[in-house]
């Protein structure tokens, strides 16, 4: 389907930009010297010293990754849905898109969260390019969260703004608050899902959506 395919928006200001960081000193009410300052504080806590060469420039960096990691607060992610497209050919069958990779962080610890969403929908006349279903994703994924939250989040900003017949988002991920502290079990992913619509009261639509995201179309 090639209008849902073709992703030729520009990043103005209904459509932000991936990376888009303030350009400001300030954020929040908090300026970079204080997150800076902040940030000689847990070096100190961990036993080390903020002065010595090797972490002089630590909490630059720490504060410039911050920009990048969050940049999801300054982002509404509904605005990356509202150009749609219309003439499709009358197509109104499952739209799915697999294996979205992101980074987030986990709101109890701060600890990197690694996974991959798979988001679907049943189009009621309207369609959005597939770039932007991606975008969606990152948005959220780029604040501090709770997989279940986020999982619930996409699916919800999809459906208010699309308004399709149903939506799917299933995620899977690796959280380092539980691989590298605490219990310490490697190799372990938790798997969350939200359905909406069609998806929750149809099972067939829903059996349809899982095979997609497990075994890929015509596979």
């Amino acid at each position: 389907m090639c209008s849902a395919d073709h992703d030729d928006t520009p990043h103005d200001a209904a459509t932000p930009a991936h990376d888009a960081q303030p350009a400001a000193d300030q954020r929040h009410g908090v300026t970079r010297t204080q997150a800076e300052d902040a940030v000689r504080i847990l070096l100190r806590w961990s036993g080390d010293d903020p002065t010595r060469e090797g972490l002089l420039d630590t909490p630059k960096r720490v504060a410039k990754a911050y920009g990048d990691w969050f940049s999801g607060y300054a982002i509404d992610p509904e605005e990356y849905l509202k150009r749609t497209f219309e003439e499709v050919g009358g197509y109104d069958e499952m739209v799915v898109l697999r294996d979205i990779e992101f980074e987030s962080h986990c709101e109890h610890h701060m600890a990197p969260i690694i996974g991959k969403a798979h988001v679907g929908y049943l189009p009621s006349g309207r369609v959005v390019g597939i770039s932007k279903l991606a975008r969606v994703v990152d948005a959220y994924a780029r604040r501090f969260q709770v997989q279940e939250k986020m999982t619930a989040q996409i699916a919800r900003c999809i459906q208010d703004v699309l308004k399709p017949r149903g939506v799917g988002v299933v995620i899977e991920a690796a959280h380092e608050c539980m691989t590298t502290r605490g219990i310490h079990k490697r190799g372990v992913s938790m798997v969350t899902s939200k359905m909406l619509g069609d998806f929750r009261d149809d099972a067939r639509t829903r059996s349809e959506f899982l095979h997609f995201i497990n075994n890929g179309a015509g596979r």
